[in-house]
């Protein structure tokens, strides 16, 4: 009797399947990643979609014609695959697949689109890492008016961080805290309307008012919406007729210098004390910017009763040998050292960390202070042809801090030797670390000052290298006593680390469970069930 004549051709059906099982995955992925754009829960960029859209068409496209040429190979295994028992069970193991993914989708969705849903959102962490503290949120249950926050973010700079923490605000604002993202690259113009510069920067508007916040932390954004509610006004001096820095367009200017401190509400003004005798009684700070001639006594008499009457000075003074100062005595370096322990070194520095260019201190060292927030080793200063520092001992109700400071293999060479060469000479050189800033702050007066052995840092061509402009706008913050609007309450962090046990019994139990028991038990089960179906058929 001849039997049934054997389908050549089925043997190529399971090559099909694997397309198909391929291509289904695919189709999942894609679908579900496109399901969330659609939704709004992780929108991507027009031209990310398309390809997103072009993927998934093609996986639907290569799943349905592999399953049909699957089928067409070997059309008895599809017959036998309808009417028996993996049909059966498949579709109940789909139905249940399908109706759990869709409630997930559901809720996600839900609570998603409804961030204040029965007072979420909930923070279920130990030490509340995700909320804010009680001082920020005091502050947002005050605003008035509607506050729009514009964060300017580079391609390169990563906005996860920012979004997070600025979604913590709009959620907690009840309604008044918007914000928004820009690109300054794809947008200069927005930025250059702003008046910001330099990445990372966040915008915020109340009306005709405006802040800039420097960096996206809680404290720089809680204390910029704390200035942007009670603007008042604030009034800094940049001292002159000494050949300093001014902001008149040029090679070596304080355009941008001027147009930060202006966005951030300081009324910039410039200060001539050799004509005017007196220094304007609106003044929080004295900021003298790379004097070429030394600034006279009878000025120096007049900043220190400044001073002494709680007020501020910012003293950036460039080498000697870069200067017209000569031998001329310096009245300004006499009475740092002498009222605030702060020596202005004559010498330049020499950086063995930057070898293309030794003659640019770059800072790698940082001291805790308000002045040195948010700058670090990811965020340098660059000081192109710098003077050294020296906290030359204590003084009666100072407090000095030296801010920054260059590495081990940086040297000072004295004015006097600037043109030998500038490999270290043990003999003549001060090896590093050499302070490059230094602050002090008198207890009894209230008086401040910042001295910096370098001014060029901040001209417009360097204002926006690195940390430059953080740290010349944070020197004014302190200065004009801007940070101690708001002192944030901490909360201690919860460190979660596994311990393992220190007894080797109590060790060994625990792999034995992790790694045989449970595992163990799941395939146990696994099997015990397949054999279970099995013999029911």
């Amino acid at each position: 009797m001849a039997g049934k004549k054997k389908n050549q051709n089925a043997r190529y059906a399971v090559i099909g399947l694997i397309v198909a099982l391929i291509a289904c995955i695919s189709t999942g992925l894609i679908g579900f990643a496109n399901l969330l754009g659609s939704i709004g829960m992780f929108p991507l960029p027009d031209n990310i979609q398309e390809g997103v859209n072009l993927a998934l068409q093609i996986s639907i496209g290569l799943l349905v014609i592999s399953l049909a040429v699957s089928a067409i190979l070997n059309p008895d295994a599809v017959r036998r695959f309808l009417t028996g028992r993996q049909a059966r069970y498949g579709s109940n193991s789909l139905i249940l697949t399908l109706a759990f993914v869709g409630i997930l989708i559901a809720l996600n969705y839900i609570v998603f689109n409804n961030t204040d849903l029965l007072g979420s959102p909930y923070d279920l962490t130990e030490d509340k890492s995700n909320t804010l503290s009680k001082e920020t949120l005091q502050i947002l249950a005050e605003l008035k008016d509607p506050v729009k926050a514009t964060a300017f973010y580079s391609t390169n700079s990563n906005i996860s961080g920012a979004e997070e923490l600025l979604n913590k605000f709009k959620n907690n604002s009840d309604g008044k805290f918007t914000y928004s993202f820009i690109n300054p690259d794809l947008d200069p113009v927005a930025a250059r309307l702003a008046g910001v510069t330099g990445d990372g920067k966040i915008l915020l508007e109340m009306g005709e008012t405006k802040e800039i916040a420097n960096f996206s932390t809680e404290t720089e954004i809680a204390r910029a919406l704390l200035r942007l509610i009670s603007p008042g006004a604030r009034a800094v001096y940049f001292l002159q007729g000494h050949g300093e820095i001014s902001f008149e367009s040029g090679e070596i200017t304080y355009g941008i210098v001027k147009s930060t401190l202006e966005a951030k509400n300081y009324t910039v003004n410039t200060l001539n004390l050799l004509t005017t005798r007196e220094i304007p009684e609106d003044a929080l700070s004295i900021i003298i910017a790379g004097p070429q001639k030394p600034v006279s006594e009878d000025e120096v008499e007049l900043l220190k009763a400044f001073v002494d009457n709680g007020g501020s000075l910012i003293v950036l003074e460039d080498p000697i040998f870069f200067t017209e100062f000569g031998d001329a005595p310096d009245p300004l370096a006499e009475y740092l050292a002498e009222d605030w322990g702060i020596i202005l070194n004559k010498d330049v520095i020499i950086d063995g960390s930057n070898p293309d260019n030794p003659y640019a201190a770059v800072s790698l060292r940082y001291n805790d202070h308000p002045i040195t927030q948010g700058l670090s080793e990811n965020l340098i200063v660059i000081m192109p042809q710098a003077r050294s520092l020296t906290i030359s001992g204590e003084k009666e109700n100072v407090t000095q801090t030296g801010l920054i400071s260059t590495a081990e293999n940086s040297w000072a060479r004295p004015n006097e030797n600037v043109n030998d060469n500038p490999n270290f000479n043990s003999e003549t050189d001060t090896p590093g670390p050499l302070y490059m800033a230094v602050a002090g702050e008198n207890s009894a007066t209230t008086g401040r000052v910042v001295v910096v052995g370098n001014s060029l840092f901040a001209i417009d061509g360097n204002f926006d290298v690195y940390g430059n402009g953080n740290f010349f706008v944070n020197s004014v913050d302190w200065a004009a006593e801007q940070e101690d609007l708001l002192n944030l309450s901490t909360r201690p962090s919860t460190a979660r680390v596994f311990t393992p046990p220190t007894e080797t019994w109590r060790f060994l139990l625990l792999v034995l469970v992790m790694v045989i028991v449970i595992p163990g038990m799941v395939v146990f089960f696994g099997i015990s069930t397949w054999l279970s179906r099995r013999r029911r058929g």
